[in-house]
C-alpha cells in the first residue's frame, strides 16, 4: 500500500471541498472494494477523504411514499431499519456479504462503485429511485452507464437514496459462493401504474431493466405471464462460474420467483 494522506471531515460541504483541492484524492466511504484495491497497489491516491461520521449522510426515513437512505449507512442498518417499510430492499441488504461486509459497506460506496454483480443496483434501477448527490438529483435510468461507470462527476459524493417504497417487491440472488455477490440477481417491484424489472450480475454492461418482463407483468403481475419470454445471451457475461446463455436462463428463472414472492 502506498503512503496518502488521510483526512476526515466534519461535513459533506468540507469533503466536497477536501476533494476538489486534490485531483488526486479518492472518497472513503465503507472501504470495502478501495482498501482492498489499495492493498494490491492497484490505486495511488495521494488522499483519502473519509465520509464516515457525518450525520448528514446517515440513517433511514420513510415519509410520503418513500425510503430515504443515507449514503453512509452501512448494509446491516437498512436490513434492521428498512425492515417495516421495504421489507425486500431489508432483504437484499441482510443479504450482501458477510457480517463484517454488512457492517462497514455502505449503499453510497455500493452504487458509485456499481460493480456489476453488485445488489443494490438492482434495487435502485428496479425502483426508479433518485440518487441525490451534494449538487444534484439523478435519476436511476440516468444513472449507471455500464461496468464501474456511473454518472457521478468525479469530485461529487452521493448523500442519500430516496426509492419510492411499492405495493409488492422481491430480489431474488443466485450467489457466487465465495464471493456472496450475485451470479445473477432479479429485483421485482409492482406499483399502482408501472412494473419494474431489473437484472444485476449477468450482463457485460452492468445492471439493467428487462423491459419485455415489464410489460407483460403490467398486464398481469404473475409468473405465468412471462411464459414464452426469454432473454438473449448476447452481451452477457461469461466466466468460470457460467456460460453466458447459463445467466440469461437464470435471470429468467430468478424473475419468475421474484414474482411469486413478490409482498
Amino acid at each position: 500500500m502506498h503512503a496518502f494522506e488521510f483526512v476526515k471531515p466534519a461535513s459533506l460541504a468540507d469533503a466536497v471541498a477536501a476533494l476538489r483541492a486534490d485531483p488526486e484524492a479518492r472518497p472513503l466511504s465503507g472501504g470495502q472494494t478501495l482498501i482492498p484495491t489499495l492493498k494490491q497497489r492497484l490505486a495511488q491516491p495521494s488522499r483519502l477523504v473519509s465520509l464516515a461520521g457525518m450525520p448528514e449522510l446517515t440513517g433511514v426515513s420513510a415519509e410520503n411514499g418513500a425510503l430515504t437512505i443515507g449514503a453512509a449507512t452501512p448494509h446491516a442498518v437498512v436490513a434492521r431499519e428498512a425492515a417495516q417499510a421495504f421489507p425486500a430492499l431489508a432483504r437484499l441488504a441482510a443479504g450482501i456479504g458477510d457480517p463484517a461486509v454488512r457492517n462497514r459497506g455502505t449503499i453510497g460506496g455500493s452504487l458509485a462503485n456499481n460493480d456489476p454483480s453488485a445488489c443494490y443496483p438492482a434495487a435502485v434501477l428496479g425502483t426508479g429511485a433518485a440518487i441525490v448527490t451534494d449538487r444534484r438529483e439523478i435519476a436511476a435510468d440516468d444513472f449507471f452507464e455500464g461496468m464501474f461507470a456511473t454518472a457521478l462527476e468525479e469530485d461529487e459524493i452521493i448523500a442519500r437514496v430516496r426509492f419510492p417504497i411499492p405495493a409488492a417487491a422481491d430480489y431474488q440472488k443466485f450467489e457466487q459462493p465465495a464471493s456472496r455477490f450475485a451470479l445473477v440477481g432479479v429485483f421485482v417491484a409492482r406499483y399502482d401504474d408501472h412494473v419494474r424489472v431489473a437484472v444485476t450480475g449477468a450482463s457485460e454492461n452492468g445492471v439493467f431493466r428487462w423491459t419485455e418482463a415489464e410489460q407483460a407483468l403490467r398486464e398481469n403481475f404473475a409468473p405465468e405471464a412471462l411464459d414464452g419470454l426469454a432473454l438473449s445471451p448476447d452481451g452477457m457475461i461469461e466466466d468460470i462460474h457460467g456460460t453466458a446463455a447459463y445467466r440469461a436462463h437464470l435471470a429468467a428463472v430468478l424473475t419468475r420467483r421474484a414474482v411469486k414472492n413478490a409482498n
